[in-house]
């Protein structure tokens, strides 16, 4: 059968860089870091005291009051994105067969805010008055649940569940919902991802791992990959959603197209429960998967928004598995991590830095890597790759990769390319 071609028609975002889609990418590439001393909770005894929040969050703008009362934090994310991405589609549902309409996300890890409040009052009551937790507890938790907002909202009675992969979970939801529109299972999936892990139990979970930077008195300039002095990732919140949609469908309603979605890739290192494979032979075999699905040469690529958290072992496995992709070509792409500035967003990072990687193509401008300083250099990383270190650059984008690595060894791989007829 002949692959039905895929686009995108619309974006939402909320993430540690701006409220909607357009504030987040200006900042993007104006090179703004979201970092700094955590408020949504008390961080004072912990290790790492800072990170990439969601400023200024006002659900009701989203969502019914009564609605955002059963919705866990990471939930609230979502369905404000989906609800923004959807009028951004300008998709007239009312003119929409919505059986034909799906919602796939990507979560990591859910409803933990709803976990960690539960549990906590459950310990300081179940001695005097037994188990005590609300009729909310489930459905708030489940980290499905998103999805189902989402559709219910709607009415979207297409394909409607969620992709699970650690990091890597919202870039696998992507390849999902592109996979099911090339193969004519839907007309339009809603698809992207959330997380909302900066609490308590989440920094000091990944703390007692030793993951994140402990740069307590510069959180601005905490996370730099690829440099030598980096110390871990810094963690991040938010969500980024997508309007993928049949290119026909899209063309006959006069639908916008930021750009076209060309191939999907996953992998697995096999390796490690948590470090990625040292000479990244599942990052080059996700690449390499994601090519040859979009029929593409490793030269038609021009930039790759990389994993890049900032961790020690997986900046130089990376950046080897690029080389090893890409061969002489490497020296020619723009790489960057929009790590830098967002923070990771865990299992929400893949959306996010699709959409990046879109707006690349779109705008022919790729943004930076921050926070590397001259001679901060790691001898095992080579610096004749343009890592785009500091400052965005202007250049012609015909086609962007976006690479995501979870823990357990998931790899997961997207590429955009400029629409054309």
């Amino acid at each position: 059968m002949e692959l039905k071609r895929v686009v995108v028609t619309g974006m939402g975002a909320i993430t540690p860089l701006g409220n909607t889609a357009e504030e987040t990418w200006q900042n993007i590439v104006d090179g703004k870091s979201g970092a700094a001393p955590i408020t949504l909770f008390d961080a004072s005894t912990h290790k790492t005291q800072f990170a990439c929040e969601v400023k200024n969050f006002q659900p009701e703008l989203y969502i019914d009051k009564k609605d955002a009362r059963k919705m866990d934090r990471y939930c609230q994310l979502a369905v404000s994105a989906a609800t923004m991405a959807i009028a951004d589609s300008n998709m007239d549902l009312e003119a929409e067969d919505k059986n034909r309409i799906g919602v796939v996300l990507g979560i990591g890890i859910g409803g933990m805010n709803t976990f960690q409040e539960e549990v906590s009052n459950y310990a300081l009551t179940h001695e005097q008055m037994g188990p005590r937790f609300t009729p909310m507890f489930v459905p708030k938790m489940i980290a499905d649940i998103a999805a189902g907002h989402i559709s219910i909202k709607y009415g979207f009675h297409g394909p409607n569940y969620i992709t699970s992969s650690a990091c890597a979970s919202s870039t696998n939801a992507l390849a999902d919902a592109f996979n099911l529109i090339r193969l004519g299972k839907a007309n339009a999936i809603i698809s992207g991802g959330s997380e909302a892990a900066i609490l308590a139990c989440g920094v000091g979970g990944f703390n007692a791992m030793k993951a994140l930077s402990t740069r307590n008195d510069d959180p601005e300039h905490a996370s730099r990959p690829f440099s030598a002095s980096r110390d871990g990732f810094v963690m991040g919140e938010g969500s980024s959603i997508l309007v993928l949609e049949e290119l026909e469908h899209a063309k006959a309603r006069g639908a916008k197209i930021y750009a076209e979605m060309v191939g999907a890739g996953m992998s697995a290192d096999a390796h490690h429960i948590t470090a990625s494979h040292p000479e990244g032979l599942g990052a080059i075999l996700v690449m390499q998967n994601a090519l040859e699905d979009a029929q593409m040469k490793p030269e038609d690529i021009d930039y790759i928004n990389v994993h890049g958290t900032s961790t020690h072992v997986g900046d130089i496995s990376e950046a080897k598995a690029i080389q090893a992709v890409f061969g002489e070509h490497a020296y020619k792409l723009n790489i960057s991590s929009t790590k830098s500035m967002t923070g990771h967003l865990l299992g929400a990072a893949g959306a996010v830095e699709a959409m990046f990687s879109i707006l690349s193509v779109k705008n022919d401008i790729v943004p930076p890597t921050i926070n590397h300083e001259e001679g901060d250099n790691d001898e095992e990383i080579d610096y004749n790759l343009n890592f785009t270190f500091n400052k965005a650059q202007k250049r012609t984008v015909r086609a962007a990769l976006s690479n995501t690595f979870g823990f357990g060894g998931h790899n997961a791989c997207v590429i955009f390319k400029k629409y054309e007829e």
